[in-house]
């Protein structure tokens, strides 16, 4: 995020657009993608309106497992990038 206060202000104020709609897209993305998975995995039977116990229980499962997959994946991401930031930091400063 350094790179955007060289910006122009007009461009910083459109690249915070783009990327708040780039994070708002991401949501609901991985929320979709939740939901189908869970849903395919859980949900076996349509003789009722409401879940069942074992179909809510599962479903509650799989979507904290979900959730906590993607922080990590996150998680893991941003430390790449971090060590690959250093790394060029200090191939440039040598």
């Amino acid at each position: 995020m350094e790179g955007v206060q060289n910006l122009p202000p007009h461009l910083q104020g459109e690249f915070m657009k783009t990327l708040e709609h780039m994070q708002i897209k991401d949501s609901l993305i991985m929320y979709n993608t939740l939901t189908e998975r869970c849903f395919a995995t859980c949900v076996s039977s349509f003789r009722s309106k409401a879940l069942d116990k074992h179909e809510t229980t599962c479903i509650q499962n799989c979507a904290e497992r979900y959730i906590k997959m993607t922080q990590r994946v996150g998680l893991r991401f941003a430390e790449d990038q971090a060590l690959r930031q250093k790394r060029a930091a200090d191939a440039a400063g040598v």
